[in-house]
């Protein structure tokens, strides 16, 4: 009986230790031939200024304390995405609010008491009335002292259509700073409308409903949210290990806080490699997930990514990390 018992303990033993050689074979990167290209920088919002993180909440006025300005560029214009595309960013993102007249406002916040000197909010106004406002007039860096950017940020707020002219053979992602579905339709009539080469540069990202709603209009369009987020992990985490590839995976894109990636099967040559053949593209952003804007802004920030690390990479200040690498 107790040879059995050790016959049966030896033949479990083999067993797993079979299959965690397989599970670590099957995900290790030190089988995978190590990308030699350079990594895709994406631009958070252009070139803009950038500002204490610590405390924030969804209501804080972040233009009133905002760093020690050491360019000019305001976030979200034409001319900051201008400048990061020419400091060397491969990918620009910006945000959308609705407006009165249904065109997208460029802006990132859907109040506008903020940043500029109007009240109330995007989508009860015009988008010519935006373009009267100074969207420079609420950013200080000593706590109201001085206001550098007052009075020269006025008619700098761009419609989507301004900024979609402006690039139309750059690569863009389109944050929808909505949970509203009719966003999403809106979005889709005005994306449909443009060369199918130029369609393919872009992707969107935002609330699941507005994100549905302008998937099921355009569903060849790589698009993000929170549903289509978890869709794919969670799918990935349960049988990723295996090497299949779930569909909710595939033409996608996923935003994965730099301290949730090693968590991830095959992190990081397997899983990239694995999420581009299922034409998914990755962008590492900092920390753990609680602030997907936080950005790997510093040398010491790129110094925490992997050696050789080919994915996309989020941040805030375009100018000090692209001449890393390029």
């Amino acid at each position: 009986m107790n040879r059995l018992k050790k016959i049966i303990r030896s033949k479990t033993f083999m067993i797993l230790a079979a299959l965690v050689i397989l599970i670590y074979l099957n995900n290790s990167s030190l089988f995978v031939k190590q990308g030699s290209g350079e990594p895709i920088l994406l631009a958070h919002r252009g070139l803009a200024q950038t500002f204490a993180m610590e405390g924030i909440e969804n209501d804080t006025c972040t233009a009133e304390r905002i760093h020690q300005p050491e360019h000019p560029y305001l976030e979200n214009t034409i001319e900051s995405m201008n400048a990061a595309f020419q400091a060397g960013a491969d990918i620009v993102e910006f945000d959308v609010h609705i407006t009165k007249d249904d065109q997208f406002a460029v802006f990132h916040d859907w109040t506008i008491g903020c940043r500029t000197d109007g009240e109330g909010v995007t989508r009860d106004y015009t988008m010519a009335e935006l373009k009267k406002l100074d969207i420079g007039y609420g950013y200080t860096a000593d706590g109201g002292q001085t206001y550098p950017f007052r009075g020269k940020g006025i008619g700098q707020m761009p419609s989507m259509t301004e900024v979609l002219e402006q690039f139309p053979d750059k690569a863009l992602l389109i944050n929808v700073k909505s949970s509203d579905p009719a966003e999403g339709e809106l979005l889709a009539a005005y994306l449909s409308k443009l060369p199918k080469q130029q369609q393919n540069l872009l992707a969107v990202y935002g609330g699941d409903e507005p994100i549905a709603a302008l998937k099921e209009r355009l569903p060849e369009l790589r698009v993000m949210s929170k549903d289509t987020m978890k869709s794919c992990l969670l799918s990935y985490l349960s049988v990723g290990w295996t090497g299949y590839m779930p569909a909710a995976c595939e033409h996608t894109q996923l935003h994965i806080p730099n301290k949730i990636a090693p968590l991830l099967w095959g992190w990081p040559d397997k899983f990239l490699s694995r999420m581009e053949q299922a034409d998914t593209r990755i962008m590492i952003v900092a920390g753990d997930g609680s602030d997907f804007s936080g950005g790997f802004d510093t040398l010491e920030d790129i110094k925490k990514l992997p050696d050789h690390y080919t994915g996309g990479i989020w941040t805030n200040r375009i100018d000090r990390i692209a001449p890393l690498f390029k």
